[in-house]
């Protein structure tokens, strides 16, 4: 019989590279013959591995080399299946093929439907999606495991468990049960399950067939029970050989000790306690792994000789340092100097991210100076990533991010989403014109006209939203030159013009989606590679047919697209540098570089918080032996292990976020209360971003206050815009003489102005058409609201009150009749001239009274001016309409007589609540308590104003100075213009 041997187990150190000592290594052991390393087998855990692995490779060959055969393990949470070795074609009469993972999702999505019934979320397709992928998370993890569904139900926790927690695990036995029900009825197995299954079938063949090749699994550090069988099984074969990485096999026993074991069988009740092991530590998963392959690190060796002096020696004894469990955290104090030695590790506490951004790529940018220097930034911050990608663009570096770019941030993403909340929305203004003046739409030769109208149309929607659907659009246009463009748009949009509002198959709603991105695109929403993504998409939710095909109201179409779409990720093959590489955690294990950036140090982000699970409590997931969520801390501290095994490393991080102040991550804590070394902290390049992005010198803004010259001032004027020039004269030369209107915003609140219009137009034709026939008011307000192009739900919120006040004012005007004043018109233009400067105006009503004097009388449908505002000649319109009625300024013309007489009352009639809470009053500004302003001196203070703004702004050469009585200028179209933010409240302070 053959002499029993030691599994082949090896180790490389997380203070050495794996990759290059690996590679270094496999040519040591097989490069003397020019066909040894091809025959042999490599087993790797990722694509990315075998990418850093294959480079190493190739570094350390001095003469061409034939590559070993790379196979994956596959990683599940890459989303990367077994390589062909494991999983060979022709297997699938024992072993049933896998379900299609969206496939599964669907009909989970839908057994929790059925089997949720009255469960928050149960009706909603796209929350029940969602509970379906953290569903299908969760049944990986007990595959992957072991675990069954029986050992779930078997778990006696219901006195201890919540009742939402045990009505979950209900919820999730039922859905289980009818899922193997379906996978039964399919003829296939879960993605997890089946690779359990490969994996053991490849173990047993190689057990009863060694290979004549050499097998070396290289890099796996997951301990589920099948993949440990399989290294075990390797480690067995003659030819066979598990390297391990970061494993610590110069850690004394006490320490390896403290780490704990690993918990195979749940605690039985009535069993003394358990000390609960240092899972968060990076070595855990290590002797984790080697408890299931049932091998002890007294059996493990070294893949090359350990060096015992120099920097990776010395960077091993850091690492063990700081990643004391907690219980032996006192050897902190007598720790040798050997222990601390930091060399060729910098820290960089920026500011706020930004500054951590630039800072990282000032790093980079310098690093690439120096030929064949390779540069990698691990983050699992992909914001913070995202702002490096932008600053490295400054130097047109374009960094390899392995992440990628997601789907909905691309533009055919970022295109198919804006029709998916077109149709949402009911083709509100800002998502319509958000859709057509997308980069995509009618792109080509056509798009410079295309943009044209779509400004116009622009323009055209600014103010409040009207009526709802397309046919609001085009009751807007009505019969403007917009018309005919519109309706070749409206074609283009026919796929869900008419869509309906109900609930409607998955696959219809994704389908006329599609097609109109199509048809608005001319089909440029499927090309490059973001568009072939977006079109695969597409296809798969195509297929849901059936029960499994749910009904959706277009709103939950957007959640649910958008959802899928934010899963997949483009990653152009090509175009990218070549020495610079932006890594997650996963995708950075097993990687090397020359310089390390470590970003993103804070708690919360590295380590990560992890996600509960919203199926299991962390009562059953430890019962039933599953890996505790905290697990997650331990592969993090084991990430910046690896991470920190390059010569140079530069760890950074944020003291503050966008909101709040950050809190160091716990692992940056460590290092410096191990080595407090104050030359660590890397102030010259924080310095040296700063520079780069300084803020020019502050310079004094002054108040703008232009001064046009005689032929520009403007000898028009209206009675409503003398108050701004007082109070805010800049206002007034943006209007009038730059001409520069304010637009509303779109899809904006009902303006006063709006308001306003609405309601003398009512009380106009009230009174010149009904004879001011107190039952005709309410209903021709009706009539108008009806007609008016806006949207249901603001005429449902605006009409009792706009009914109340106008009853109220129908009331009023009754009992005035009464007394003897009648109304003589509404909505009566006017004009007079002053010192050669016509003033026009008009007002809203006016009363003729007993005595034959003239009521002026404004109406509000805000609160009016006060008092005071009116005596200091802030409030000007009644008074000069007064001066219009005594001056012969509302001549008769169109049928309408002549009104003249004395204006002795001035009146605001507001809709708003009065003080009884009723809406609907009448004020007066005259003859009020603590006011010196009485009917009589009503037009001599009005006429003093006049002339006074007269001879300043129009006749004058007054600057237009901004804001000039700031309490009273109130309109804020043109802060922006003015600059306000700039001066306002800076002026005598010297800045």
């Amino acid at each position: 019989m053959p002499e029993p041997r030691n599994p082949a187990v090896y180790a490389i150190g997380a203070q050495r590279g794996f990759a290059d000592v690996l590679a270094d290594g496999l040519l040591r052991r097989f490069g003397g013959d020019p066909m040894g390393l091809a025959r042999a087998t490599l087993l790797i855990p990722n694509h990315r591995a075998g990418r850093a692995i294959t480079e190493a490779l190739v570094r350390h060959a001095a003469d061409g080399l034939l590559l070993p055969r790379m196979v994956l393990i596959g990683d599940i949470d890459l989303d990367e299946s077994l390589g062909a070795l494991l999983d060979p074609l022709g297997e699938g009469a024992e072993v049933p093929p896998a379900v299609d993972p969206l496939e599964r999702r669907f009909r989970l999505a839908a057994l929790i439907a059925r089997e949720g019934v009255g469960r928050a979320g149960a009706d909603d397709p796209a929350e029940t999606l969602r509970l379906a992928c953290e569903y299908a998370r969760v049944l990986d993890q007990l595959q992957v495991e072991e675990k069954t569904l029986d050992q779930l139900d078997t778990i006696d926790v219901e006195a201890d468990l919540a009742e939402h927690w045990a009505a979950a695990r209900d919820l999730f036995l039922r859905v289980g049960r009818a899922w193997q029900g379906e996978l039964a009825t399919m003829g296939r197995i879960d993605p997890a399950d089946r690779r359990n299954r490969l994996l053991d079938k490849a173990a047993s063949r190689w057990r009863e067939q060694p290979p004549l090749t050499p097998v070396i699994a290289a890099g796996i550090t997951t301990s589920a029970p099948a993949i440990a069988r399989l290294l075990r099984s390797i480690a067995d074969l003659p030819q066979g050989m598990v390297v391990l990485p970061g494993l610590d096999l110069d850690m004394d026993e006490a320490l390896w000790e403290a780490l704990g074991h690993p918990v195979t069988t749940p605690p039985q009740p009535g069993a003394e306690p358990v000390e609960r092991p240092a899972i968060t530590h990076p070595q855990y998963h290590l002797k984790q792994l080697l408890h299931a392959m049932s091998v002890s690190r007294a059996e493990v060796e070294p893949w090359q000789a350990e060096p015992r002096t120099g920097l990776a020696a010395d960077r091993a004894r850091l690492l063990r340092s700081i990643f004391l469990p907690a219980r032996l955290s006192d050897r902190w104090v007598t720790l040798d100097a050997a222990d601390r030695r930091t060399k060729g590790i910098r820290i960089v506490e920026a500011e706020n991210p930004d500054e951590e951004a630039q800072a990282i790529a000032l790093l980079v940018r310098q690093a690439l100076d120096i030929p064949a220097r390779r540069v990698a930034i691990v983050t699992p911050d992909r914001s913070l990533a995202a702002r490096v990608i932008a600053h490295l663009r400054r130097w047109e570096i374009e960094a390899d991010d392995s992440a990628g770019e997601a789907l909905p941030v691309t533009p055919p993403g970022r295109f198919l989403l804006a029709v998916a909340q077109c149709l949402a929305d009911d083709f509100a203004p800002v998502p319509l014109l958000d859709l057509f003046k997308h980069p995509l739409a009618q792109a080509g030769e056509t798009r410079r006209g295309w943009l044209d109208e779509v400004r116009a149309l622009d323009r055209l929607l600014r103010g409040p939203r009207p009526a709802p659907g397309l046919a609001g659009i085009a009751t807007s246009i009505d019969n403007r030159p917009l018309k005919a463009w519109w309706q070749e748009a409206r074609a283009l949009l026919d796929s869900i013009a008419r869509w309906p509002r109900e609930p409607q198959p998955l696959s219809a709603t994704i389908q006329a989606i599609a097609a109109a991105a199509d048809a608005l695109s001319n089909q440029a929403v499927w090309t490059g590679l973001a568009g072939r993504c977006a079109s695969d998409l597409v296809q798969q939710l195509l297929a849901r047919t059936g029960t499994h095909d749910p009904l959706v109201t277009p709103s939950q179409a957007v959640n649910i697209l958008a959802r899928l779409m934010r899963e997949k990720s483009v990653r152009p093959p090509y175009g990218k540098h070549p020495r610079v590489a932006i890594y997650g955690l996963l995708e950075a294990r097993l990687q090397s570089a020359d310089l390390v950036i470590c970003a993103g140090l804070n708690e919360g982000v590295w380590p990560q918080i992890p996600s509960p699970d919203p199926w299991l409590a962390p009562m059953v997931r430890n019962t039933l032996g599953l890996a505790p969520l905290e697990m997650r801390v331990g592969l993090s501290a084991q990430d910046l292990a690896g991470a920190l095994a390059s010569a140079e490393v530069v760890l950074t991080r944020a003291r503050r976020d966008g909101s709040a102040p950050t809190v160091a991550s716990r692992f940056l804590l460590r290092l410096q209360a191990v080595a407090p070394d104050r030359q660590m902290e890397d102030h010259e390049t924080l310095a040296l971003a700063r520079r780069l992005d300084r803020r020019l010198p502050m310079e004094r803004i002054e108040k703008p206050a232009p001064r046009p010259s005689t032929e520009q001032r403007v000898k028009r004027l209206s009675v409503t815009e003398l108050d701004r020039l007082r109070a805010d004269p800049y206002a007034f030369y943006a209007k009038r003489i730059l001409a520069l209107p304010s637009l509303d915003p779109v899809d904006a609140e009902p303006s006063a102005a709006w308001r306003g219009t609405l309601v003398h137009e009512i009380l106009e034709y009230w009174h010149r058409e009904d004879g001011l026939d107190a039952a005709s008011l309410v209903p021709r307000a009706c009539r108008y609201l009806d007609e008016a192009n806006v949207h249901p739900l603001i005429k449902a919120l605006w009409r009792p009150r706009l009914v109340a006040a106008l009853n109220w004012i129908a009331e009023e005007t009754l009992a005035l009749a009464g007394e003897g004043r009648r109304m003589i018109d509404a909505e009566r233009s006017g004009t007079f001239m002053i010192e050669g400067v016509e003033i026009r105006g008009k007002a809203d009503r006016i009363d003729r009274l007993p005595d034959g004097t003239l009521a002026i009388v404004d109406y509000k449908t805000g609160k009016p001016p006060s008092a005071r505002q009116v005596e200091a000649g802030y409030a000007l319109q009644l008074g000069l309409l007064g001066m219009m009625a005594e001056r012969g300024g509302f001549a008769a013309k169109d049928n309408q007589p002549e009104i003249a007489g004395k204006a002795a009352a001035f009146e605001y009639w507001s809709l708003t609540r009065s003080k009884s809470g009723d809406f609907g009053y009448r004020e007066t500004p005259v003859g009020r308590k603590n006011s010196e302003l009485t009917a009589e001196t009503m037009l001599p203070t009005a006429e003093h104003f006049l002339r006074e703004v007269l001879h300043a702004w129009i006749l004058g050469d007054a600057p237009f100075t901004a804001k000039l009585v700031p309490d009273q200028a109130t309109y804020t179209e043109y802060d922006q213009l003015m600059r306000l933010a700039e001066w306002y409240g800076r002026q005598g302070s010297g800045q």
